[in-house]
């Protein structure tokens, strides 16, 4: 059979023996009891069964150990026998934690063994020369990616969709980079692998019947953890991609198990303890359905994976520039992330627990705005790098980058003069508007016309060219009004969330004084007012838009508007109305049991 075929064969086998399994497991689960109950730090709002795991781990068991057993592929017992082995150990553990609730310290010991076992049948990284650091460094990365599979483990359907994802950029990689002949082993193994988690994701994903508990989750990170450990599916030519394609492939559990316990310390909470704080959490917190949140973190995984898929099949330069790009991305997603309120209120940091790390924070960071400059320094650094990439090719690539080493001390001071000048140090981020846009444009153009003076002081301008200034000029304005903007409108979003249940307000006046009622109750979340949209008596405002917000039409729409809408009260934001048109309008509030309210502005 060809190696196709057998690795599709196994697919299927495992996807129909984990759908068949996985009812069965689940209707057992309800019938003996064995469910998840809904608790404060955990997600789900109803009892749900457990020990999907069970489905996952026999069908992957049942395709994977077919094909060592008939031998189909050579040599698959002697490679891959191990790895079936130590994921049924680790599958047991998180058994036996689901049934009895291990101690993290007995789960932790209980996994660094069953790492170390892999390693002595020859899972391992191969990054140093060193024996022992590539041993220590394969033990430690085992065992946590099983553990960030395991904290990922936290809303339906995204621990399965992930591992899903990665299995298949996993699998693409290997035979894209190695061939058929490198990786016929390794192609089955994980053609079993997805087909057992797929074939679970279909009862799991939103809403979910069944969760995988802690042996499906601890399953799944230690058989991927372990197949990026194989040196056949890397066959790049540059170290950049040995290092970061396996981080890239599992890159939103990783990142969500750095991010999750860097918030949880510095809020002196424990890292082991579960909590609705995770990227998942956040994002729901933010406004996004369940389903979306998931769906955003799927998208996110596929994103790291397409560029492991450009580090492993093509040049340095190329992945350096999508890991560049896709590394700012990241930053700026869990930046925002970071600003969502997920504890309770009375939550303190341990800066804000301690007044001299306190004095010494707001100085580092609101005085002189340090690490502002230092993400503009990133910013123009990457960005001038990239010009060069866009702009040479090749050959011609290799032969400029010298120029772009000797000159980029040069853009950075050019760079940071001129926004040091302008002022963008002293803006708020979250209420950047066109005119600081305005702004953004005469810093950057001037940064760059102070580089191109200073270049041609030093270096007269002699084999530079003008090229690369054009599109630097370009992406530095991207890269400073997006990481602005980007700050304004999570801002908008969050600000919108926080007034999602009020009392929902349809505003009368689609003016400047109706987009300062709305500003208003988008702000100010005490008010306890939900805005609806705007109804104004101008016909030429109708079905136009503010703030995204709609002009449903005017007076002689308010009763069907409410009805529709559900509105509870109906806030004057004009001083336009005539007497006539507001005393019809309050008699419609009077039939429909609405509150009737106007905007008042004064300056004292």
């Amino acid at each position: 059979m060809s190696p196709p075929l057998v690795a599709g064969t196994a697919f299927m086998l495992a996807l129909v023996v984990s759908a068949v399994l996985t009812p069965a497991v689940r209707r057992w689960a309800v019938k003996t009891g064995r469910m998840a109950r809904p608790r404060e730090d955990r997600w789900h709002a109803r009892p749900t069964a457990l020990f999907g795991g069970v489905a996952i781990w026999a069908a992957f068991l049942v395709a994977a150990g077919l094909a060592v057993g008939l031998r189909l592929e050579a040599g698959l017992g002697e490679h891959y026998g191990p790895l079936l082995l130590g994921a049924s150990l680790m599958f047991a553990v998180g058994l036996a934690d689901d049934l009895r609730d291990l101690s993290p310290q007995a789960k932790l010991v209980c996994q660094v063994v069953i790492a170390a076992l892999l390693v002595f049948f020859g899972f391992k990284i191969n990054w140093f020369t060193s024996y022992t650091l590539n041993t220590f460094l394969t033990v430690f990365w085992i065992v946590g990616i099983t553990n960030a599979f395991n904290l990922l483990d936290n809303m339906d359907g995204l621990a399965a969709g992930i591992a899903v994802i990665s299995a298949v950029f996993l699998a693409f990689i290997g035979v894209a980079a190695g061939g058929w002949g490198a990786v016929n082993g390794h192609f089955l193994i994980l053609a079993a692998f997805t087909g057992a988690v797929l074939g679970f994701l279909v009862y799991n994903f939103q809403p979910a019947s069944i969760f995988m508990g802690d042996c499906g989750s601890l399953f799944i990170g230690v058989v991927l953890a372990a197949l990026t450990t194989r040196h056949e599916l890397f066959q790049s030519r540059h170290l950049l991609a040995v290092l970061f394609v396996p981080v890239l492939v599992l890159c939103l559990p990783i990142l969500d198990m750095g991010f999750v316990s860097v918030m949880r310390t510095l809020f002196g909470r424990s890292i082991a303890q579960g909590g609705r704080d995770h990227s998942s959490h956040r994002l729901v917190a933010i406004g996004l359905p369940e389903r979306k949140a998931v769906l955003t973190l799927y998208l996110f995984s596929v994103l790291g994976g397409a560029v492991a898929a450009v580090g492993a099949l093509y040049p340095v330069t190329f992945f350096a520039a999508g890991l560049g790009l896709f590394a700012l991305f990241a930053v700026f997603f869990w930046l925002h992330l970071a600003q969502v309120r997920v504890y309770p209120q009375e939550s303190r940091t341990i800066v804000e627990r301690h007044p001299a790390l306190t004095s010494f924070w707001v100085a580092f960071t609101y005085k002189k705005r340090v690490l502002e400059v230092l993400l503009d320094v990133g910013l123009v650094s990457f960005g001038y790098w990239l010009s060069y990439f866009l702009r040479f090719e090749g050959r011609d690539y290799v032969l400029a980058f010298p120029l772009f080493l000797k000159t980029l001390p040069v853009v950075l001071v050019a760079s940071l003069s001129a926004y040091l000048v302008f002022g963008i140090y002293r803006g708020v981020w979250r209420y950047t508007s066109v005119a600081d846009l305005l702004t953004y444009l005469k810093a950057v153009t001037s940064a760059v016309v102070l580089g191109i003076i200073a270049i041609v002081f030093l270096y007269r301008f002699q084999d530079f060219s003008r090229t690369v200034f054009v599109i630097f000029w370009g992406v530095s304005l991207f890269f400073l009004g997006g990481s602005r903007l980007s700050f304004r409108i999570l801002s908008e979003s969050l600000r919108r969330n926080a007034v999602a249940n009020g009392r929902r307000v349809l505003i009368y006046g689609a003016g400047d004084k109706g987009e300062l009622a709305l500003r208003e109750i988008l702000n100010n979340p005490l008010l306890g007012m939900t805005p609806v949209g705007f109804i104004d008596d101008d016909e030429r405002k109708h079905r136009k838009r503010i703030q995204g917000y709609k002009v449903f039409g005017g007076r002689d729409r308010l009763c069907d508007i409410a009805t529709r809408y559900a509105v509870n009260e109906l806030v004057v934001a004009t001083d336009k109305l005539r007497p006539e048109n507001l005393k019809a309008a309050g008699a419609v509030c009077r039939d429909l049991g609405l509150a009737l309210k106007s905007l008042e502005l004064s300056i004292r």
